[in-house]
């Protein structure tokens, strides 16, 4: 496998918030054969001096870098998403080793990896756009990481997925996309507080276990058409059931 599989692998920054930090991600990221970086609402100027001079010659990395406002927007046409955190969560994910996980994002169509602020990580609420959740393992006396730090040691593994022949190819499935997915879960959130079976005051956190159930379950993109044929037909019959009714 060469390092054109790594071509659809985005890095996704949330917030950073430091022009030095963003500057070396990008040249770790040309150390291991990454090319998208998407900075998502960024706290600094990712082209400042400071910036260029920590990138050196991957400069162009931070040229073609793309900002958005949402991590949504990051994740545009993207079919898998792992997100990074440094510390235990209550929201029911589990937690991977990176060498276990990030091989699932070299696929021939786009992936990423996304990593929260330097101040507070990601947050629950940004969790939730992601399939798989990965922690570096650290000392237990200083488990937080500088985020250039975690960048290279994920853009690492990334890259020894690639140079290393014995790596099992990830099979060639049309997953469905993040966008197409997101009108799935509203669609099913609509549906399911017609039904009475979401009330507004709980909707989110119950949507927030759906997501995580079919987040795991890798859905196809014919297979979210079906789920969302089965939500319009459902839609369709309590209309009629309420026409008749009058």
């Amino acid at each position: 496998m060469s390092e054109a599989a790594l071509a659809g692998v985005r890095i996704v920054l949330v917030e950073p918030a430091g022009a030095l930090n963003v500057g070396a991600i990008a040249r770790v990221m040309k150390n291991s054969g990454l090319k998208q970086l998407v900075l998502v609402d960024p706290q600094c100027d990712p082209l400042s001096p400071e910036a260029q001079q920590m990138a050196v010659h991957a400069v162009d990395i931070l040229e073609s870098a793309v900002q958005v406002a949402t991590l949504p927007e990051a994740l545009v046409d993207c079919t898998r998403a792992i997100a990074t955190t440094a510390r235990d969560r209550d929201i029911g994910i589990t937690l991977e080793h990176p060498r276990d996980a990030l091989p699932w994002l070299i696929e021939p169509q786009n992936t990423a990896l996304i990593f929260g602020p330097e101040y507070r990580g990601l947050s629950n609420e940004e969790l939730k756009y992601a399939q798989r959740f990965v922690r570096i393992p650290t000392s237990d006396r200083y488990p937080s990481l500088n985020l250039a730090a975690a960048v290279a040691i994920c853009s690492y593994e990334l890259f020894q997925c690639v140079v290393q022949p014995t790596l099992k190819e990830t099979p060639d499935l049309d997953t469905a996309s993040f966008d197409a997915l997101e009108g799935y879960y509203q669609q099913l959130e609509q549906v399911l507080l017609e039904i009475g079976y979401l009330f507004p005051h709980t909707a989110a956190s119950r949507m927030q276990k759906f997501r995580q159930i079919f987040n795991r379950a890798q859905l196809t993109t014919s297979e979210v058409g079906m789920l969302r044929g089965i939500l319009s037909q459902i839609h369709w019959a309590l209309q009629q059931k309420t026409e008749e009714e009058r």
